[in-house]
């Protein structure tokens, strides 16, 4: 006898032995022994789930002579063999729709269907696979035999896409009784596997069977004719270093070690790694998936440190646990997402070299640092100053010079000054207006103290303080500046910045009282007496001010920072 491959060997006879499908099994014997056989399924899901198969024990619990009163068929009397093998029978036919896709074939068909069965307690049953091919005009030949079917006449619908049902027929679907397979798990696969081979009587190990599950992508017919390719070259044993000879698949250790070189930083090692997987024959796409599938393991072993995956052995979950303990979850997360990215962007189906893809992907997580949050940054460089008590007095400062350190803001722009009968006041006033008398300076050196003491004035001035630059010292105590942008000036010129502005500038040229002027950088001028600033024009600086005012608006800890540790903004 020729050899029978294991997919056909071992295909089920009954419904009970359709793997990870029950809800579909269980439904169709319940009808069968019940008697409510509906006239047309449409059997969805992808390939080699079972739906020819399923059709194929519909057919033969219909037609078994000895069928049980739970609706099985025996699977072994002449009728059952014929059936299952796929063999012509007057009652049972299946019709391959991918070559009979006419509409002339949809009508001799209908033709056929017209004939009783060949005995009256038996059913006629079309299976037409690969259904989807069928055109629009097949389909709308067969709508009526669908709608009003002759008794004891069964049609059987099995197809991988049944988007394309809808789309060219879709009133077939109200006229059949639809039920989508799932795709069929891993250690569904591997134990189905372990159960062929102890048949078989061959020895096997476990991370080779789950290598061939994993590679099976969710087919038990792809699984058991991966199982026959490695059995053609190990007929004793089924081993790992068999299974990744003949299937192409990556190791676990391979896995193990590239994380090592990630973690360690080792960049140089990362183009020896890919040199020695393509030394070895391995495909680089192949190894890609993989390697998203490991990182979403290392991320769940680091979310939930108890998880067991149910298809791997301790040993293997434990090295891949201490793997999991280098990295955090974001450093992960940010892993696994740059793989993402590779594969929805499609450059990787795209390229005919997918060398330099993989290893640019692994340069990027050897070079990724560790994920530090904001809030870190700020608290590693100070933080923000702890607030004060109301009755601490006030702060002398060195040299017998107070700085303009300013309370909160009143409506008007200026700090209130204290109240002489408030009983919490009874420090002397603010600073700023009882600092002790100094040596007068030019304004345009007490305007650079200002800009050198810019955090005090008020957050987010820094960057606006330091483009004014001083175009002239007019008589009376008036400086003149230039600010380029209207967006500066603005800001400068407001009725709750330019006082503050002035009381420093007056306080650090050692003056009464000082003026300052604001100046567009288009000539037109701003006074100190809180006018409306003119309109100047969009250049490069006031789209970079701008952009980086909103920045801050944006960003509340960006703003707290800028504010704390007078930062300066820049591109």
């Amino acid at each position: 006898m020729s050899y029978l491959a294991l997919a056909r060997k071992y295909r089920p006879r009954r419904f009970g032995e359709v793997q990870t499908q029950e809800h579909v099994s269980e439904t169709l014997k319940r009808a069968v022994a019940g008697d409510r056989v509906g006239h047309a399924y449409l059997l969805c899901g992808p390939r080699g789930v079972g739906k020819t198969t399923v059709a194929r024990i519909l057919a033969m619990a219909l037609n078994c002579p000895r069928r049980t009163p739970e609706g099985e068929p025996c699977g072994e009397c002449e009728d059952c063999a014929r059936i299952w093998a796929g063999h012509t029978s007057l009652d049972v036919v299946e019709i391959d729709a991918a070559s009979n896709r006419g509409v002339d074939d949809a009508r001799e068909l209908r033709e056929r269907a017209m004939y009783a069965p060949s005995e009256e307690e038996r059913y006629k049953v079309y299976i037409l696979d690969e259904a989807h091919m069928l055109t629009r005009e097949a389909w709308n030949a067969l709508l009526k035999i669908l709608e009003e079917p002759p008794p004891r006449v069964i049609f059987c619908f099995a197809t991988t896409e049944a988007r394309k049902i809808q789309q060219t027929a879709s009133p077939i679907l109200s006229r059949c009784q639809r039920f989508d397979f799932r795709r069929i798990g891993t250690g569904d696969i591997m134990r189905r596997l372990q159960e062929v081979l102890d048949s078989e009587g061959i020895a096997s190990d476990p991370e080779a069977l789950r290598a061939i599950a994993r590679k099976a992508n969710g087919g038990m017919r792809d699984g058991l004719s991966l199982l026959d390719q490695v059995l053609a070259l190990s007929d004793d044993e089924v081993s790992v270093d068999v299974v990744v000879r003949v299937l192409g698949v990556v190791a676990e250790e391979r896995y193990l070690e590239l994380f090592d070189l990630v973690a360690g930083h080792r960049h140089g090692a990362v183009f020896d790694f890919v040199e020695a997987l393509i030394d070895e024959g391995h495909d680089l796409v192949e190894f890609f998936h993989g390697l998203a599938e490991k990182l979403r393991l290392l991320l769940r072993l680091s979310l939930d440190p108890d998880f067991v995956p149910g298809s791997m052995t301790g040993e293997m979950r434990d090295a891949y646990a201490r793997r999991a303990e280098a990295f955090s979850p974001g450093d992960l997360v940010r892993m696994l997402a740059m793989s993402s990215g590779l594969e929805s962007d499609g450059s990787l189906r795209r390229t005919g070299r997918p060398r330099v893809l993989i290893e640019m992907l692994l340069l990027r997580m050897s070079y990724m640092d560790r994920t530090v949050e904001l809030e870190e940054i700020i608290r590693a460089l100070g933080g923000a100053p702890a607030p004060e008590p109301e009755s601490a007095p006030p702060r002398e400062p060195s040299g017998g010079v107070t700085s303009p350190d300013l309370p909160s803001e009143s409506p008007s722009g200026r700090a209130p000054a204290p109240s002489p009968s408030d009983p919490g006041s009874g420090a002397a006033p603010p600073p700023a207006l009882a600092s002790a008398p100094l040596k007068p300076s030019s304004l345009a050196e007490g305007w650079d103290a200002v800009v050198e003491d810019g955090k005090r004035i008020g957050p987010g001035l820094s960057t606006f303080l330091r483009a004014a630059t001083v175009v002239e010292e007019t008589a009376g105590g008036v400086l003149v500046l230039r600010v380029p942008g209207a967006l500066g000036s603005e800001r400068l010129a407001g009725a709750d910045v330019l006082p503050r502005l002035e009381e420093a500038l007056a306080l650090h040229s050692g003056r009464d009282s000082a003026k300052i002027s604001i100046v567009a950088e288009d000539g037109g001028s701003e006074t100190g007496a809180g006018a409306a600033a003119n309109s100047a024009r969009v250049s490069r600086e006031t789209v970079r001010a701008t952009r980086l005012q909103e920045l801050v608006r944006r960003a509340p800890y960006l703003e707290r920072a800028v504010a704390e540790l007078d930062l300066e903004l820049v591109d």
